[in-house]
């Protein structure tokens, strides 16, 4: 069996960046059914939160799984589920784009502690705003949309 480790922090938005997840209880249930399901189907979730209109994960990859493959189980699952719970007014939907950075064995506490402040983050920034930060940060290009 091989050990592996690699941290990766991801980060994604609701589609249009629409605030569907509206309070602190829902958005609780929905993470919370997010780590249930990343269990299930064999995917390390380390921590999970966001805030109404986005989610952080920091996940640690497993020897088969690629980044796109657990976004795509994470996000899919999640947001048939909100619509299965009816848990939106509207039908949820995520944006189909989303960062994804490596995260150093050295930061994942830090990283760990910022995915969990997303409440008190957010009393003080946008999305907007940490998108940017994010954009900057990483050096990627601009995704339009």
């Amino acid at each position: 069996m091989p050990f592996i480790k690699v941290y990766i922090h991801i980060v994604w938005s609701t589609k249009n960046r629409f605030a569907f997840l509206e309070t602190k209880e829902l958005r609780q249930k929905v993470w919370n059914h997010m780590k249930q399901n990343a269990i299930k189907k064999g995917i390390f979730m380390d921590y999970v939160n966001g805030y109404s209109d986005h989610c952080h994960c920091l996940v640690s990859l497993g020897s088969n799984q690629t980044i796109e493959k657990v976004v795509q189980l994470i996000k899919g699952e999640s947001s048939f589920w909100i619509n299965q719970q009816k848990l939106t007014k509207v039908k949820f939907q995520w944006q189909s784009e989303y960062f994804a950075v490596s995260v150093s064995e050295s930061m994942v506490d830090k990283v760990r502690n910022y995915i969990k402040n997303q409440e008190n983050h957010h009393s003080k920034k946008t999305f907007g705003e940490e998108y940017e930060e994010f954009i900057s940060k990483y050096n990627f290009e601009k995704l339009d949309g």
